[in-house]
């Protein structure tokens, strides 16, 4: 699941060397925290937040897969 996030993210963005995910597990849900350049932030969001909820619903899909609860966090 983190490599999905930080495939993506790193073909978004200009610094794809300064994007990170941590993974922290919390209630029995993964909360993944999308971490990336301060000027690459608009493109991992995008117009009103449309590229970050592609993400979220990517990730979602891949984790039904795997019968987990997983969130995305843009920090």
């Amino acid at each position: 699941m983190k490599e999905l996030v930080l495939f993506i993210a790193k073909e978004l963005v200009n610094h794809p060397e300064e994007v990170s995910v941590t993974e922290v597990e919390k209630d029995g849900t993964l909360t993944m925290e999308l971490r990336v350049h301060p000027e690459d932030m608009g493109k991992v969001i995008g117009k009103q937040g449309k590229i970050a909820k592609a993400i979220r619903t990517v990730v979602k899909a891949a984790s039904m897969k795997e019968n987990k609860k997983v969130h995305v966090e843009i920090v």
